[in-house]
């Protein structure tokens, strides 16, 4: 909503008189929200965004410019900017119905062109951005994004915001790797499990993390090893000679949080998750 003001002055014979000063004000006719459809990134996820502009007049919006910051930060005398816009995925619908692809420039900032907003109607954009190096993770970490409308007819830019934070929860990922290649029939075989864990939380014994395999062919004579520290059969794993099924004990194992850090020149940010590694040797 803005307000202007205006005054009249009168003059005669050498004299001015001033009037009151009137003040009015203009009503936007546009209303516009921005929404991410997951509010939560890890690095290099993908977020879609949904921006909604409503136009409540009875006179189109046409040749209008929408720019989005793309979260972009101060970082000591940089500008960072966190997210990366992800090449053709940007949608319109007008009034709920598809329409052509929008104009994008794609940078620093990015741009949408030539944008008609009808009367009494709706546009609705849907676009996808990459959380790059530089979107801050960890808990206190967030990425706020901004979009601004402009253009002939809009008195005033119109904004709206949307904020996404890090993935705070437990993320984990196993690999698994097998010594030696090729084995000895009634030779010892070794499998090396890996956890990885990309979430800023560690797993504890309440996440009840289970592994299981089922080795093919079965090993006898099994032990097994967690990050080095043997593993007792029954307590902390069961295993099924006949059959090869091999599980933890659920909650046994825990896998420690990821650790980042921020690069003080560049601004980007390097993660390393956390670990555990479970090793598991047997004869064939």
């Amino acid at each position: 909503m803005a307000t202007f003001t205006n005054q009249a002055q009168l003059s005669y014979g050498g004299t001015v008189v001033n009037s009151n000063i009137a003040t009015g004000e203009i009503v936007s006719t546009l209303e516009m929200t921005k929404t991410a459809l997951t509010g939560t990134y890890r690095q290099g996820d993908r977020i879609t965004y949904v921006l909604s502009i409503r136009n409540t007049g009875a006179t189109a919006i046409t040749g209008a410019t929408l720019t989005d910051n793309l979260g972009a930060y101060t970082f000591g005398a940089e500008t960072l900017v966190p997210l990366t816009y992800v090449a053709g995925s940007a949608r319109a619908f007008l009034d709920g119905v598809p329409a052509a692809d929008p104009t994008v420039t794609a940078g620093e900032t990015l741009v949408f062109s030539a944008l008609t907003i009808p009367a009494g109607g709706n546009l609705l954009l849907i676009y996808e951005v990459t959380a790059n190096e530089f979107a801050p993770l960890g808990t206190a970490g967030t990425t706020v994004n901004t979009a601004t409308l402009t253009g002939t007819g809009i008195t005033t830019p119109v904004t709206a915001t949307e904020t996404v934070t890090p993935n705070a929860a437990a993320d984990l990922a196993i690999r698994k790797d097998v010594s030696p290649v090729p084995v000895s029939e009634n030779g010892t075989l070794t499998y090396t499990f890996t956890l990885l864990n990309y979430g800023t939380t560690a797993t504890d014994a309440a996440d009840n993390v289970t592994l299981t395999d089922t080795f093919n062919p079965a090993l006898a004579g099994l032990s097994a090893t967690l990050d080095g520290t043997a593993l007792v059969l029954t307590t902390d794993y069961t295993y099924n000679e006949g059959t090869g099924l091999f599980a933890t004990v659920p909650g046994r194992i825990t896998v420690p949080a990821a650790t980042y850090v921020q690069n003080p020149a560049t601004g980007a940010y390097v993660l390393t998750p956390g670990t555990a590694t479970l090793v598991v040797t047997g004869t064939i």
